[in-house]
Order: structure tokens, then C-alpha cells, then sequence
């Protein structure tokens, strides 16, 4: 599991004072402090019954995921007494997503989307803190001593190739070059006690620096690190700017600085509040076969025949450590749907404005897309070829270039996050012919069930939808039916007097009679 959503906008780092004093937290993980936020809000679910690591917590994560759910702590794992397994921390939860970013709940994505646009532009400096203070030292192994299956890995699917301690991590690597740190997301099988894969795409930035490493004939310091906060996870998850470090954008989000000890054994700076942290080097004549493993597209992704692993040379966690897991699937209840879908979106945005695009009322990644298959961008058509444009503009941005297929643009009287409403714009706007571009050769993934033969791959395609009401026409175009806004109000302040249940839907296009033209 590869995740990465490009970001676009300026962005500030922000410097903090020197030689803060840090408060002791070596019994209070940046997990903790979410999960007691989750439970107040009623959106985690405690599993007190014995389940087995091995494909029986994934299928129940699974099958409660296909409905709006609360994040599901197990604290009884099979074979692992003292230690749980966190699954669906954001789902397809918007209050989750919410609180991962810090944020009070909204009632609309696209407002989370701008809340996360705002705080993607502000990074702030990290906060260097002595190792004592870290909970992840509660307990160190190393050398022979060390067993990484003490830990409790998990099987997801059938067919997946082996146990995955990596799923929802931080994996930390550095640039021998410029001494730019690292935070990605990667797939990590379990070889042996002291091996676990890491398995990167190409051009993603954790390969980079492996490679960097090997052709100056060392071998390339990591670190992966679980049990951490959600919005460590996102980060992670999210490709930023190759010249930046995602602890910076971490600490912008959350509005203070992270606390990092750096590593006597790598030299890497390592979350001081992460429940457990593995170290050791990646050496360019140890490979093994990894995977296959069910993947975010909701399909297997192909074995790899030379995964790189780590040779764990150290490894720290805190008393009765929970192992954060995210489960890749189809639906909603894919792990990353929904925040990849907002980072996605918030970076197309960015980009658009950055580039100093007019008129655009929202963009929105759709989460049942496979989080970054389709977007949809919801615009006010301001002069000829302006929604080619944005399409345009939208499928190759920083934000948009990785793997996405398919870039609709709709007009603003559309609700980009609505598919019935996206739908219904594309059967009545577009015209198959006129309305459809292809991009080709584009970037996409190893990850895609659909190219094929796989040495095709990541080569791949772009359709760009213009379903906007055609613009040479726009003003004879026929009306749409809309409400009358007087009539409207009347009834939702009826709606109980009714009998209706519920809160009325909220709409925003209304009859403008003073507009109306001659129906055609």
C-alpha cells in the first residue's frame, strides 16, 4: 500500500522559539489524546470479545464499514495479551476527519476541504525533545533480542501474501543529499523476526532516498513507526513537495509543533509520541517476494519478486502498545476514501488558485472513486474555453498529475460532492463527441488492475468531461427547473406541521424570474 495526494498553494513555515520547555509525556501517547476525543464524541467502538489478527478483525472492519461507523479499537487480539489493534480511525466519517485536523465537525465535505486548504499553507518547525521523554522508550530491543511478531500484524484478505505490521504507519527516511526528512506511507510485510518489507512505487519519495543512499555505497537508514496520530497517518499519505518534510505540514495542521528525539542509531528524527518504532538500514542486496496484498483499488496489488526490506536493528514501544491499521478496500469502507479525497481536493484547489484560475466554486475527489480516481470541479463559467481549461489545469496539477482517470467539470448551479446531481449534469450537459478529451502517457500507478500487461505500468490515461452547459450557447441554453425560494421557505417551515420526518434538504439554486427565459 502506496498512499500519496499531492498538495498545491503556497505555504509558510512558521519558526518557533528556541528551548521551549516540554512537558513529560511518557504516558500519553498523540494516540491517546485522539481516542479520548473519538470516545467523547461517540464515534469509537470498543471490542472487548477475543478476535484473531488473521482476517477476522479486517472482515469485521469490513462489513461495518459499508455504513456510516464509529473507529473500531480491538483490545483483545489473539495470542497478544495488553496490546489492541485500532481500525477505521476516519472511514468514511466526516466528524472523524474533522477531528483528525483539529477541527469541530461540519455539515458539508467541501467545508472540511477548504478548513484543510487554509492549514495546508501554514508549516511550522518540529520541536527537538530528549529521548527520555518519548513513550515509545518505555521499551527498547535490539539485536537478537528482537522479534517483531511479538507485535500484532495482520492478514486482511485471503489472498494477501503474509502478515502486515505496516498498514497505517510513518515510515522515515532522509535525503543524503539535502538532509530533507521524509514521512510516507508504505505496505509492510513481515519476513522474518528481524526483516519486514517496505514496499515503495516508482519516483515516490521514500524510494528516492533509498536509492540515494545505495549509489553513494551505504545502506539507507529507516524507520517505521505505528500506533500513531491519525494526522500523522494523513501526512504520510499525502506527497508534498519533495523539497519539504510532512513533519512540518503535520505541525501547520495542528496548530503546534511535533515532538521529535533523533535516533543515536540512524540519525533520524523519530516521533517522541508514536507507540512503537522500528530502525534499521535497507541494503541493496536484500530483497524478498512480497505481497500480493489487497490494495485501496479494492483489487490484489501484484506480487513484488524484489521488495527491498529493512533489517530491524532496534526496536521501541510503550507498555501495551495499540498497532494502528487501515484497511485497503472497495467502497466506503476503504481506510483512506474519504481523507484522501479531501487532501486531494483541497490541493486541486490550491493549485487552481495558485494559478490564478477564476470561478471555481468547489472540487471534490470522489471517495467510492478509489479516493483519487475521479474529481469533479464545480465552476462559474466566466469566458470561452474556461472549463477546458480547468480540466485541463486540474488533471496535471501538482495536486491532480498521480493516478486519477477521470476530471469532470460541472457548472456552479452543481454540488461537486452530489453524484446523483454530477450525474445527472453529465447525461444532460455534455455532448459524447464534443465533450470528451484523453490525456495519455500520464502518471499512474503499478497499483491499477486495469493496465495490462503489467509491464504497461505506470503508464497511464486521463478523460477529461467538460459536462458544463455548452458556454457558445449558455444564454439560450434551455432553463433548468428550480424552486420558487418563497414557496420553499413556506414549506421546510412546515415540514413538522407536515408530518415529515427529519430536517427539510437544504437548497441553494432557486427561480430567478427576473431571468427567466423562453423555454426552447
Amino acid at each position: 500500500m502506496e498512499m500519496s495526494v499531492p498538495v498545491g498553494g503556497d505555504s509558510k513555515t512558521v519558526e518557533q522559539p528556541k528551548n521551549q520547555p516540554t512537558r513529560d509525556r511518557r504516558n500519553s501517547s498523540d494516540l491517546d489524546v485522539w481516542l479520548e476525543k473519538a470516545e467523547a464524541m461517540g464515534e469509537l467502538k470498543r471490542i472487548t470479545a477475543e478476535v484473531s489478527s488473521d482476517l477476522e478483525a479486517a472482515h469485521i472492519t469490513y462489513l461495518v464499514g459499508l455504513e456510516k461507523s464509529p473507529a473500531l479499537l480491538f483490545e483483545n487480539i489473539k495470542g497478544h495479551p495488553g496490546q489492541k489493534a485500532l481500525y477505521n480511525m476516519i472511514g468514511c466519517n466526516l466528524s472523524r476527519f474533522c477531528l483528525m485536523i483539529g477541527e469541530e465537525p461540519v455539515d458539508h465535505p467541501l467545508k472540511a476541504v477548504q478548513l484543510l486548504q487554509k492549514k495546508l499553507g501554514r508549516k511550522m518547525k518540529p520541536a527537538e525533545v530528549p529521548a527520555e521523554s518519548a513513550i515509545c522508550n518505555q521499551n527498547i530491543v535490539e539485536g537478537d533480542k528482537i522479534d517483531i511478531r511479538m507485535f500484532p500484524a495482520q492478514r486482511m484478505w485471503p489472498l494477501d501474501g503474509g502478515m502486515y505490521l505496516g498498514t497505517a504507519d510513518s515510515v522515515i527516511t532522509k535525503d543524503p543529499e539535502s538532509g530533507r526528512i521524509n514521512v510516507g506511507t508504505y505496505r509492510m510485510m513481515i519476513k522474518g523476526p528481524r526483516e519486514i518489507g517496505v514496499y515503495t512505487s516508482p519516483g515516490k519519495d521514500g524510494g528516492n532516498d533509498r536509492d540515494k543512499w545505495w549509489k553513494m555505497g551505504k545502506p539507507a537508514p529507516i524507520a517505521a513507526a505505528y500506533g500513531i496520530d491519525p494526522l500523522l497517518f494523513l501526512v504520510g499519505a499525502t506527497s508534498l513537495p519533495k523539497t519539504e518534510s510532512e513533519y512540518e505540514y503535520y505541525s501547520g495542521i495542528k496548530g503546534s509543533p511535533i515532538e521529535l528525539f533523533t535516533s543515536d542509531l540512524t540519525g533520524l528524527p523519530l516521533p517522541a509520541h508514536a507507540e512503537i518504532i522500528l530502525e534499521g538500514h535497507l541494503y541493496p542486496d536484500e530483497t524478498f517476494a512480497e505481497g500480493p496484498f489487497g490494495e485501496f483499488t479494492g483489487y490484489y496489488g501484484r506480487p513484488s519478486g524484489a521488495t527491498p526490506y529493512m533489517r530491524v536493528e532496534r526496536v521501541r514501544y510503550r507498555n501495551n502498545p495499540t498497532l494502528t491499521c487501515a484497511l485497503m478496500a472497495d467502497g466506503p469502507s476503504n481506510e483512506c476514501g474519504l481523507f484522501w479525497a479531501a487532501v486531494r481536493s483541497a490541493g486541486i484547489w490550491a493549485d487552481l488558485q495558485k494559478l490564478g484560475i477564476p470561478g471555481v466554486q468547489g472540487v471534490w475527489s470522489i471517495p467510492e472513486a478509489a479516493g483519487w480516481g475521479m474529481t469533479v470541479v464545480s465552476i462559474k463559467q466566466m469566458y470561452a474555453g474556461h472549463a477546458s481549461q480547468v480540466m485541463a489545469l486540474a488533471a496535471q496539477c501538482t495536486a491532480g498529475a498521480y493516478f486519477g482517470k477521470y476530471i469532470i467539470v460541472v457548472d456552479d448551479d452543481i454540488d461537486p460532492t452530489n453524484i446523483g446531481q454530477v450525474l445527472w449534469a453529465m447525461a444532460t450537459r455534455s455532448r459524447p463527441a464534443q465533450s470528451i478529451d484523453i490525456l495519455r502517457e500520464t502518471w499512474s500507478t503499478f497499483l491499477d488492475p486495469s493496465l495490462n500487461p503489467p509491464e504497461l505500468r505506470p503508464w497511464g490515461s486521463k478523460a477529461l468531461i467538460n459536462a458544463c452547459m455548452d458556454y457558445k450557447h449558455i444564454k439560450s441554453f434551455s432553463p433548468r427547473t428550480k424552486l420558487d425560494k418563497k414557496t420553499y421557505d413556506q414549506v421546510v417551515s412546515r415540514w413538522q406541521e407536515l408530518g415529515l420526518s427529519g430536517k427539510p434538504p437544504e437548497i441553494k439554486i432557486f427561480e430567478d424570474k427576473t431571468s427567466a427565459k423562453d423555454v426552447t
